[in-house]
């Protein structure tokens, strides 16, 4: 069995995310979408509710599902779900740089999981779950970042931005 995961923060998920998870499906016979969890990062969605959001746009898949990792290195956590195949996203020639040098150390400590590099279309190479959360605010957002993620997640996006202007309007 191909086994692959496909990780990431997914703060939020976004359509690239999406392209990912569905060029994944299609490549492998099963395949893990993994948020890891890193306690340095400080996140906008608690882990809980980007399981929510990963769930609800990755219902269709009969060959996925959604875990959480965390305090292990991404290629460990491979190893413990037998998983074969990392998925990473190379969006420029900087995560070109950064993904190359981790799949060497990823292959230094296990040789048996390879890593494999997919390019997103032209339509996706800029989106990133920072930049969705750097348009949220100015006039006109709403419809600005509608077009980089799925339905669900704009709809959280939505409400937590609600949620952080009743918060401000109160102090």
């Amino acid at each position: 069995m191909k086994r692959a995961v496909y990780a990431g923060s997914f703060d939020p998920v976004t359509n690239g995310h999406l392209w990912m998870i569905r060029e994944a499906v299609e490549l492998f016979d099963e395949v893990v979408v993994a948020i890891g969890v890193n306690p340095e990062k400080h996140c906008t969605f608690s882990v809980d509710e980007r399981l929510d959001m990963l769930r609800a746009v990755t219902r269709g898949f009969s060959k996925l599902r959604v875990e959480v990792f965390e305090n292990q290195f991404l290629v460990n956590y491979a190893q413990s779900i037998e998983a074969n195949y990392i998925i990473r996203g190379i969006r420029t020639a900087s995560d070109y740089e950064y993904e190359r040098t981790m799949r060497y150390i990823n292959s230094d400590l296990h040789a048996d999981i390879t890593t494999i590099f997919l390019l997103p279309p032209r339509e996706y190479a800029e989106v990133s779950s920072t930049m969705v959360k750097g348009l949220m605010g100015p006039q006109g957002w709403e419809q600005v970042i509608r077009q980089y993620v799925p339905e669900p997640v704009y709809r959280r996006l939505v409400a937590y931005h609600e949620r952080q202007q009743a918060a401000l309007n109160n102090d």
